[in-house]
This record gives structure tokens, sequence and C-alpha cells, in this order.
């Protein structure tokens, strides 16, 4: 017999308090928690991991919130990005580097052809909880098994989908070892731009489009390579980047485990950034409960189902001080959406007199599934909604503070088109993911040299 998400987290020890508190979300309805079947061993492993020390730095993420503010008046441009769901599996060297270099060549060609700073956020170190639009699902033979909601609650085989307690301590652990690694590549030189990892353009197929990033990358090389010769090229920001990280803040009894208070605030120490998805953004909820008294900065999904009155009431909730760089709207229409809902939606949020940043998240509003059931994405539309949101956001008024992305650095085969010419009949060559597709090395570079466009357009029309 299983304990229903409702009823186990009213088990749990509740507050009392009129204040917030970080468990006071446990008075509200909760949407998407796992059924666990043993509290008691719930409640093990969230003291566990309540007994261990932050992830992160309070500092940090201060830091952060300061640069999202900047982002926010157009100054700096936040690119966000990482795997869908990370795995356990996929906590090791290759799979750490290669993200991180997409990451940090991405940023690079941004930072070169538009001369605008950018903010690395990497979807890592804790991005393995995903909503599920069923709790089950049936098999081929007819049975029912528990949906597969992540690494941090069950296994992708479906002979090991009971949600599993202890499988939020190795979620720690698994999220600990990637920040160490993740530190250890920038603070060892990894990301010295005197060493700038190698850049792989083989896979453009398109002549004319390989001649222009070849172009660019040698110039940006050559730049490098200048500022050497004249010894200009000691600065800090030559030998490291920064770097930050985040997830979906999905399964509030462990993300309340990982919220210290300090200096009078609470933080929650298990990442940076944290935001709410767009199946549990209620605005009387327990995640918008949990997300409205937390120090970091927070993002909040929104889709076509936001209407005007739900944005209005959510960026009152989540951000009562009028903090520019707290409060972060991630936009996911789907590119035919766009100019249909985003003018009101940013008209709503300027009425309201709440700052926030907008980020555009291009993946999630353009899903399709092909004729042989096979879920992917087109690049193009991915590309046609960075470029709408980008319009919009300048014909508004607005700015539009940065991009949200799901990628990869490895050579995958799940989404369809851009340069590297990728067709339906392709996928099943490299379709790895275990949930959503995601752009692979060279499509992100495709979105990479896109964003570097706009931004150096929207800098030249400033002048």
């Amino acid at each position: 017999l299983y304990i229903t998400s409702s009823t186990l987290m009213k088990r749990l020890t509740p507050c009392s308090d009129s204040e917030w508190t970080p468990q006071g979300w446990r008075q509200k309805n909760i949407k998407q928690q796992p059924e666990y079947t043993d509290a008691s061993a719930l409640q093990k492993a969230l003291d566990k991991v309540s007994s261990l020390p932050p992830l992160v730095y309070s500092k940090e993420v201060d830091s952060l919130t300061e640069m999202l503010a900047e982002a926010g008046r157009g100054n700096m441009f936040i690119l966000q990005g990482g795997d869908c769901a990370e795995r356990f599996m996929d906590c090791t060297q290759q799979d750490i580097e290669s993200k991180f270099k997409i990451l940090l060549q991405m940023s690079l060609i941004i930072i070169w052809r538009s001369r605008v700073p950018v903010v690395r956020v990497a979807r890592m170190a804790g991005q393995f909880a995903k909503p599920r639009t069923s709790t089950y699902e049936t098999q081929s033979d007819g049975s029912r098994v528990f949906s597969f909601k992540g690494d941090n609650v069950n296994g992708f085989d479906p002979n090991d989908r009971t949600p599993d307690p202890q499988r939020l301590v190795s979620a720690y652990f698994h999220s600990a070892s990637t920040l160490n690694y993740l530190r250890c590549m920038i603070s060892g030189g990894v990301a010295d731009l005197h060493s700038a990892p190698e850049w792989k353009l083989d896979n453009v197929l398109s002549k004319e489009t390989r001649n222009e990033y070849e172009k660019i990358v040698g110039q940006l090389l050559e730049g490098i390579s200048f500022l050497e010769a004249i010894h200009a090229d000691k600065a800090e920001a030559f030998k490291s980047v920064s770097l930050f990280t985040s997830h979906e803040g999905l399964l509030l009894p462990y993300e309340e485990a990982l919220t210290r208070k300090v200096s009078g605030n609470h933080y929650n120490l298990g990442t940076h950034f944290l935001w709410i998805g767009d199946r549990t953004r209620d605005i009387d909820g327990a995640h918008v409960e949990y997300f409205r008294g937390l120090q970091n900065p927070i993002g909040v999904k929104c889709g076509p189902s936001m209407t005007t009155a739900d944005l209005d009431a959510l960026v009152r909730i989540l951000n009562p001080h009028k903090k520019l760089g707290h409060l972060a709207i991630i936009t996911r229409y789907g590119a035919k959406n766009v100019r249909k809902m985003l003018p009101d939606h940013i008209r709503t949020v300027r009425e309201s007199g709440i700052p926030v940043v907008w980020i555009c998240d291009p993946c999630h509003g353009n899903g399709v599934v092909t004729s042989t059931g096979v879920k992917t994405r087109k690049i193009e539309d991915i590309l046609e909604e960075i470029q709408a949101c980008f319009e919009v956001h300048h014909t508004e008024g607005s700015i539009l503070g940065g991009v949200h992305l799901e990628l990869t650095g490895d050579d995958v085969t799940e989404c369809i088109g851009g340069s590297v010419e990728l067709e339906s009949q392709h996928l099943s060559l490299r379709y790895e993911t275990f949930c959503d597709p995601r752009l692979n090395y060279t499509q992100s570079l495709d979105v990479a040299f896109l964003m570097a466009r706009l931004l150096r357009e929207r800098t030249n029309e400033k002048k």
C-alpha cells in the first residue's frame, strides 16, 4: 500500500508559524511528489542530507543575484543550459567536461561577437528530478509501474520504479562530485583562454555556414593571441570563468533539507539558482510557498497556460521586495505562440511594478513527435522562438536577459535540423536521452551564433 504525497507530507513534522519557514509548504497542496512507501525511511534520508555540508556558498548565491540584475538591465546575458535530466551514470569526467566545454564555447562566441558579458548557469549538479504527466505508465505486457521521475526518485529500468528515499542521499553526493570537478577545472586552468578547448566544426555540413563559423572562431583565437603577444593577458579574467549551477526545485522535502539560515536570511545551499516548473506554479501551492521565502535568485516557468492574472499574482508573491535579479520569468511558449502571448505578459509585469529578469526557454514549447513515435525538437523552431523573443521585447521596450536551453556537448542525434542537417531518419543513430531531446554540440553552436548576432544588433541600436 503506497502513501500518497499529501498524506506523507503531513506525516512529516509540519510548521505552525504564521511567518515563512522552510517547512511551511507542508500546509499547502503539493504536486509531482513521489509516492514513497515508508515515511520513516524518507525522514532518515532527509535527516542525512540535512546533516551534510552545503553544496554552495551564500556569497556565491548573492553574486549570481547581482549578475542577474545586470542581465535584467541589458548589461549582461544569461546562458543557462544542460541536460533535461541528469543521470547518476553520467557523473563522469568526460560527461562533465563536455557540458562545461560547450557552455564555455557558446559564451565565448556570444562575448566575442556582441561584446556583452555572459553569465554561465549550468543545469547541472542537481537537475535529476522530472515532473511527469502520470504517476504510472503501462508496459507493453499490460502491467502498470510507476513512471520514471528521475534518478533521485527511482530507476529507469521498469523493475526499479519503486521510489527509494536513499536516492536522495545519492543525489546529494553525485551533485557534490559534479560541483567538485567543475571547481577543479576552473581553478586548475581548464577555462584558461590561453588553452581554449578544441573547437569541432567538422559536423557543419553547409560549406557556407562552416566557413562563417571558422572565420568567427579564427578571429576569436587571433584576438587572444594578440593579447598574449603584448602581455595584456595576465588578468585573472583570462585564467578562470564564473560558473553557477541550477535545477528545478521539484522535490520539496529534499530542497528543505538543503535550506540554511545565513545572517537572518534563508538560502537553499544545494544550488545557486532554482526554478518552479510550469506544472507546479499554483499560486496557493506548496512550491510557490517554499520559493517565496528563499534568498536565492529564483525562476518560474511561464507557458501558454499562464494567465495574466496568475502572472501578476506570482510576481507579487515571489518578489515582494521588488529586487531586480531575484526573480526570473522563464517563458516557454513555442515558436508560434510568442508573438501572441509574450506582449501581454510583459505589459502585465510592467504594470505590477515588480522588476523581473526575462529568460527565453525555446526548447520546452517546441516538442514534436515523429511518425515513428520519437520525441524530438526542430532547431528551426528553437531559433525562431529566440528571435521572436528578442523582437517582442524590443517592441515592448523590455529586455531579454538570457536563454534557458536543454543541451549536451556530445554528438547525439535527438533534435532535427541545424547546420549538422539532421533529419528524422537520423534520430536513431545516437538517441541517448532518458527524457526530453537535447541540442547536440553543433546545434548548440548554431544557437550561440544566432544569439551573438541578435545581441550585437541590440548593442548597436543602443549606440
